[in-house]
């Protein structure tokens, strides 16, 4: 009976150690990628947060052309960095939709004024309930929303210039 003892403890820590190699051997995923991709966006509502721009519904996403959603925050440094990517995006004719998480009209004002304004439309997420309805955990995360209001493309994190092309072809295919 002793000897059984000692053989099960034996084999449970090389099991315990295979698990370990095993996840230090596996290749590291950081990103929690949205189980939406190819579903119809979750209903929601973004009132309007910044004074002359209106908010927007899910419905508002799926009429005439595809569109870029971006989830974002003013408190957020990555958001900042990647203002000149989403400027580069409206100015290549990228129609891009804001949802402000958290944040307040004069932090959101300042941000804009600071860093520019690419979005046709901002709306509010004061209790984060829109991004959890996309599936997102950080900002800021931006998906191609095509025009029957399909999420078909998320991309994890800031835009850097070299995501440019890549999301405008996304776009270009989503028509």
């Amino acid at each position: 009976m002793r000897r059984l003892s000692i053989w099960l403890i034996i084999s449970s820590l090389v099991g315990l150690a295979s698990l370990f190699v095993y996840g230090l051997l596996r290749d590291k995923d950081d990103f929690v990628r949205s189980q939406l991709i190819g579903q119809k966006l979750p209903a929601f509502s973004a009132p309007a947060i910044v004074p002359n721009m209106q908010g927007f519904t899910h419905a508002d996403m799926a009429v005439s052309k595809p569109r870029l959603l971006n989830l974002f925050g003013s408190w957020c440094p990555p958001c900042a960095a990647e203002a000149p990517a989403l400027e580069a995006l409206r100015k290549q004719g990228a129609e891009i939709y804001g949802i402000a998480l958290r944040d307040t009209p004069e932090a959101l004002g300042l941000f804009l004024k600071q860093h520019g304004n690419p979005f046709t439309r901002i709306g509010a997420d004061q209790n984060n309930r829109i991004q959890l309805l996309m599936g997102t955990t950080g900002v800021p995360e931006t998906f191609v929303i095509s025009s029957n209001g399909t999420i078909l493309y998320q991309h994890i994190g800031e835009i850097r210039g070299d995501d440019v092309p890549v999301l405008l072809a996304r776009l270009a295919a989503a028509k």
